[in-house]
């Protein structure tokens, strides 16, 4: 085969792996762009129904975007006591997620790096517990909560979500990733167990915290049977709670409801765009790991 027939040959392949990999892309931007409005289509239908009024709202033919829009909705919504409600959402995921990143960062690094009697055993409990439902121990947390003094009180639901099982878990892998070495390096240069965690520990696992912050914070803000039973007055209702109330026994006031999750969308989307950053490169990290 003579040199220019071979030149234009590998022409003629490298035209074809061209075109199949543009052709993957647009068939991947496809399918990305089908995946974002399906998914962004109920947020959209949920923020521009809050500005409906009700015969749009009730209409039988679809209205895509207000014809006239109103804050009506949003008005009667605060004659309740909506922004104490969101206050207490927000305060009890914020404290859920301080507290579970903490105690779940400390036991992660004792069971990935430490060893000690009872290791495994300890181990395997946190395992069995993650496949245990909230639902199955409910009586017996409201009952501690009671006997703590702590029943109908925010505290209530903060305390059951911190130790989660799956945040040790997750934790204990991302501390499985720090080289020893390293760590032995700092107790050579004297820093004591503290000093390790706080300046060795913490930067190396920054990602897996970020990962376990959203999940946390998502968790506790849609754990809606746990704060159903532990807060009975409305005074202590959550926002998801008080939004669940409102729904009338023989209508429904969907632009009061809609309003209301749409009010009750803005944190988790502000917590989810500040840790971001952190949680990709934690799943990235637990998939390279794994």
């Amino acid at each position: 085969m003579s040199a220019n027939a071979m030149t234009v040959k590998k022409k003629g392949a490298n035209t074809d792996l061209t075109g199949t990999s543009t052709g993957y892309k647009v068939f991947v931007v496809v399918i990305l762009v089908l995946l974002t409005v399906f998914f962004l289509f109920p947020l959209y239908w949920i923020v521009t129904g809050s500005f409906k009024n009700t015969i749009e709202i009730n209409a039988r033919e679809i209205i895509w975007f207000p014809q006239e829009p109103t804050v009506d909705n949003y008005l009667r919504l605060f004659e309740h006591p909506a922004f104490q409600w969101l206050f207490n959402i927000v305060f009890i995921s914020a404290m859920a997620t301080i507290l579970t990143c903490l105690t779940a960062s400390l036991a992660g690094y004792a069971l990935g790096k430490k060893r000690f009697i009872g290791q495994g055993i300890l181990f395997t409990i946190i395992i069995c517990a993650m496949a245990l439902p909230k639902q199955v121990i409910v009586i017996p947390l409201n009952q501690e909560m009671t006997f703590l003094g702590l029943n109908n009180n925010l505290w209530a639901v903060i305390l059951p979500t911190v130790g989660w099982p799956f945040g040790v878990f997750l934790m204990k892998q991302f501390s499985e990733t720090i080289p020893s070495e390293i760590l032995e390096a700092a107790r050579v240069d004297g820093a004591g167990e503290l000093r390790t965690f706080t300046t060795v520990v913490l930067p190396m696992i920054k990602p897996g915290i970020g990962a376990l912050a959203i999940f946390t914070f998502v968790n506790t803000w849609n754990d809606y049977f746990l704060q159903l039973v532990m807060l009975l007055d409305d005074t202590v209702w959550t926002l998801p709670l008080g939004i669940a109330k409102l729904q009338g026994e023989m209508s429904t006031d969907f632009g009061l409801i809609m309003a209301g999750a749409a009010l009750a969308s803005i944190p988790i989307i502000v917590v989810f765009i500040s840790f971001q950053k952190y949680f990709t490169q934690g799943i990235a990290m637990g998939a390279v790991k794994g």
